[in-house]
């Protein structure tokens, strides 16, 4: 397995949420983590990712880019 070069921080930041969210969705997935520095596997990264879209977006509403229907 691969590495994002992501830590739990930079995620947080990119995606402007608490860091204590990032680690809420960790603990969801089941993703080790140690504190926010920790760098994250690329699958792991992917994961988290993937789960704050679809909490922003959830599907059946409308995204950003367009007035289509998230799928």
């Amino acid at each position: 397995m691969g590495f994002a070069d992501l830590s739990i921080a930079e995620i947080a930041a990119d995606y402007s949420i608490p860091v204590e969210k990032v680690f809420s969705l960790c603990n969801q997935l089941g993703i080790a983590y140690k504190h926010q520095k920790t760098r994250l596997a690329l699958e792991d990264a992917k994961a988290i990712i993937s789960q704050i879209s679809f909490e922003t977006h959830p599907k059946g509403t409308k995204n950003l880019v367009g007035d289509n229907e998230v799928i």
